[in-house]
Formats: structure tokens, sequence, C-alpha cells
């Protein structure tokens, strides 16, 4: 009878184990299965950005060309801007106004930067922090948001960034300035010096996430001079 007992309580503790692993590659499953349509969607509205910027400097382009239009300007990064286009164009990724994209290839990251960033902005892509500084590709220091779900997407691999890694900023005027990053450290979550700083006349921008404990911010700073 001892051993009938013993049997049965083994049998238990392995159906238990066994619902316990699968829950747990189901639950790996879906979080693979979200941070890779999360990546490739944010991926998906960068490529899109550029493609209508392209298409906008063409159409520009060829009006000048029949003679629709008066010449256009020619930004910085021989980007052709509209010279009656006042404001800059605002497109929108899942309902949230886009300014931007950003590029960091030493990670792979490709992903819209949005206006604001709200609670459930930074859920689906890196945003602009409370307004900060001039904006995108502009003298002065703009701090970008982004989270860390040790997943791959978003900053999860902010901490394997080194000074001298490139990062690439898309504004809506069809600017691409390369950043080359001088300098990254960790610093507490009430720390935020970093936002605003004197730059001396720089285009700068400082990346801010959570460690992985989530105690500490990773704070990177990157220069367009």
């Amino acid at each position: 009878m001892f051993e009938n007992k013993y049997g049965k309580l083994l049998t238990g503790l392995l159906i238990a184990g066994i619902v316990v692993i699968v829950a747990v590659l189901i639950f790996l499953g879906v979080q693979l299965v979200r941070s890779n349509s999360i990546q490739t969607d944010a991926e998906d509205a960068a490529d899109h950005f550029q493609t209508a910027l392209n298409e906008q400097k063409e159409n520009v382009m060829t009006n000048e060309q029949s003679g629709d239009v008066e010449a256009p300007v020619i930004g910085v990064n021989n980007i052709v801007q509209d010279p009656t286009e006042n404001t800059q164009k605002e497109e929108e990724y899942k309902g949230f106004p886009m300014v931007g994209t950003i590029e960091i290839p030493a990670t792979n990251l490709k992903s819209p930067i949005l206006k604001e960033a709200s609670a459930d902005a930074i859920e689906v892509a890196i945003a602009i922090y409370n307004d900060s500084g001039p904006g995108l590709n502009q003298v002065g220091n703009t701090v970008l948001v982004g989270h860390n779900y040790r997943d791959g997407t978003f900053f999860s691999n902010n901490k394997k960034l080194l000074e001298g890694d490139k990062i690439y900023i898309t504004d809506t005027s069809g600017n691409r300035v390369e950043y080359k990053i001088y300098k990254t450290y960790i610093t507490s979550p009430e720390d935020s010096s970093y936002m605003d700083r004197d730059t001396q006349g720089r285009r700068e921008i400082s990346l801010t996430t959570c460690t992985d404990d989530t105690n500490s911010r990773l704070i990177i700073w990157a220069t367009a001079d």
C-alpha cells in the first residue's frame, strides 16, 4: 500500500512538472511572438516613414522641373524641403503622433519616434521625453526614452552600446543625421541632470531606459557635431 501511495505521489509530481514546463514554454512562446511582432511593426513603420519622405521629395523635384512650384530649399544632408511648408508634417503610428525614426545598427534597432512619451506611447515605440529639447536634429539636447523589456525590443540592448557607436535620427523634414555616442553611465531614477544641459551649440540626443533590475537608469549621450 505504501508503494502504491508513493507511486501515485510520483505520478502526481510528474504531471505537475509537465504542466509547469508546458505553461513556461507557452509563456515564452507568447513573449517571443509579441516581441517579434512589435519589432516588425516598428521596422515597417520606420521604412514607410522613409518611403513617404522620398516620395514627397520626388514630387517636389518633379513639380520644380515642370515649373509648377518655385525652387525648393536644400536643407542639411541635401534633403529637399518645400519652401511653402512652414510646419513639419506629422504622421501617426498606432494612433500616436510620429515625428521621426531612430536607427541603431549596433543593436539592430529601427523604430518610430513618437512626439510624446506617454505611458501608452512607449509601449509601442521610442518617444521624446516630456517635450524635452528643441526637437529632432536641432541644436540642443533632446531626450529619447524607450522601454527595456529585456527581449531585444526598443532600448533593451542599450547596455551593449559603446562609445563610438552610431545612431541615426531622421526627422519629418527628411534630414537623416548621424550621431556618435560619447558617454554612457548609470544613474538613479531621480537624477534628471542629463535632460537640461548645455550642448555648446551642438546637436545632441540623450537615450534613457531602465537597467535590467529596474532600480537605476542607463543614460547614453550622442552628438552629431
